[in-house]
């Protein structure tokens, strides 16, 4: 990865890790108001619902911006936080968002929980839709499977690091950049847990 694209990597981290910091610091009628007005924009591309503006794009590096659509960055930025918001859905007590758990590993956790006793977790019906998740080739359709993952994750009561979420999310719409976003879930998803 180039330094450029490094440095952009860490301002999206950023800008995620502040937004989520942001929202936690805002009274709790008030918070739930915000994660309810993100919720709405899953399904959305960035830009599309006026009511999202201001809770996403106050404060955003005006380098992030897209001149003809929504940018990569804006894409990233916009997905990492409505599915934020989705996964924070009715827990007002504990942030869903913990650095380290990264998509792979809470795959993995998901999948140990979830499947049958006796039976495999590399087995776990979990796997074929990160599989599907992890072959995307849009942002929509990436935001469609992530979608169903993190209900799964909510479901379960599994974290999520977001800003790396983020970070993911944006190199993947990178052609030389997807295929290291999918090696990275692959080795957090069958790291043994000691290695964790």
């Amino acid at each position: 990865m180039s330094e450029k694209n490094e440095s952009r990597t860490q301002a999206i981290r950023g800008y995620v890790d502040g937004k989520i910091q942001w929202l936690w610091g805002l009274p709790e009628n008030q918070r739930r108001a915000e994660l309810a007005k993100l919720r709405r924009g899953i399904g959305h591309a960035p830009g599309e619902l006026p009511d999202l503006w201001g809770g996403l794009l106050q404060g955003m590096p005006a380098s992030f911006y897209g001149t003809n659509g929504p940018s990569h960055e804006e894409w990233a930025v916009y997905l990492a936080l409505t599915l934020y918001a989705l996964h924070q859905q009715s827990n007002n007590t504990v942030c869903v968002s913990q650095l380290g758990c990264t998509l792979g590993r809470a795959v993995r956790r998901l999948a140990e929980q979830t499947v049958a006793s006796g039976q495999d977790w590399t087995e776990s019906s979990v796997l074929r839709r990160f599989n599907a998740l992890a072959t995307a080739d849009s942002m929509p359709e990436v935001s469609h499977h992530l979608r169903g993952m993190i209900q799964l994750l909510r479901r379960e009561g599994i974290p999520l690091d977001y800003p790396q979420l983020a970070e993911d999310l944006y190199q993947y719409q990178f052609v030389d950049g997807a295929p290291n976003v999918r090696l990275r879930w692959g080795r957090d998803l069958y790291a043994s847990p000691t290695e964790k």
